[in-house]
């Protein structure tokens, strides 16, 4: 049991060895024809640029240059501002995920660092790289990122709360449904009442005046049959089968 755990480890040992042998050193690695000094010395020359350009400069550049460039001076302007003087350069890394390459120089200000990521999109059938986007972040210490995180928490239990209450309340207002139905119900039953009682007076009133009629054609027809006047007898009555 002892020389099969034996054999493990040392068989991870060596995996791990080989595969610490086979990482490329980023400083001697190609980048799609690039090497890590020359983006490098793209990163450093951009960020003297930006860290250099007078108000003039700027207003020029946002009234006539491309959106890339636009977007880098206002995200730049945005990250600098309040965090003092510009002092110089940081750590300088390159991460590759698929076919994105980022490169990340990091700025000294006086009073926190800021990291400025060119985004490149890359293509290995030509084997050639264009910018895509470039981001200008102050770095945040980790008593902010703890809060940013907490508030974070805070509005996503907040948001569930109270989607959860707007659900409750709408369940409690299906039960109120019926009620408000009845209720509108009752309303109108008064009118549906009164009509029908206007409805058996006027039946009434024509059946008054069918029998009138018929106590009319009556008499005058005991009159004629007896000789008499209608005025000698009176039709109480009548009932029909």
């Amino acid at each position: 049991m002892k020389k099969k755990l034996l054999l493990i480890v040392s068989m991870c040992l060596c995996i791990l060895g080989m595969t610490a042998c086979e990482k490329t050193d980023p400083t001697t690695a190609d980048y799609y024809g690039q090497s890590y000094q020359d983006l490098q010395s793209v990163a450093e020359s951009t960020i003297g640029t930006l860290a250099s350009l007078s108000d003039e400069d700027k207003q020029n550049y946002l009234e006539n240059g491309q959106d890339l460039t636009v977007n880098m001076i206002n995200r730049w302007d945005e990250a600098a501002d309040g965090i003092g003087a510009y002092v110089g350069l940081g750590d300088f890394t390159i991460t590759q995920s698929g076919k994105t390459l980022t490169v990340t120089q990091e700025v000294q200000f006086e009073d926190r660092p800021v990291t400025v990521d060119f985004v490149y999109a890359c293509n290995k059938l030509d084997n050639t790289m264009t910018i895509d986007d470039v981001n200008i972040n102050q770095v945040q210490t980790l008593g902010e990122k703890m809060s940013n995180a907490g508030m974070n928490t805070v509005m996503g239990i907040g948001t569930v709360f109270v989607i959860l209450i707007m659900i409750s309340l709408i369940i409690y207002a299906f039960k109120l449904i019926p009620y408000f139905t009845e209720k509108k119900k009752a309303a109108a039953k008064p009118a549906v009442e009164e009509k029908a009682a206007v409805v058996e007076q006027i039946a009434k009133k024509e059946q008054l005046q069918d029998d009138t009629e018929l106590i009319a054609v009556i008499a005058a027809a005991i009159a004629a049959a007896t000789g008499t006047s209608t005025d000698d007898f009176v039709v109480r009555s009548i009932k029909r089968r």
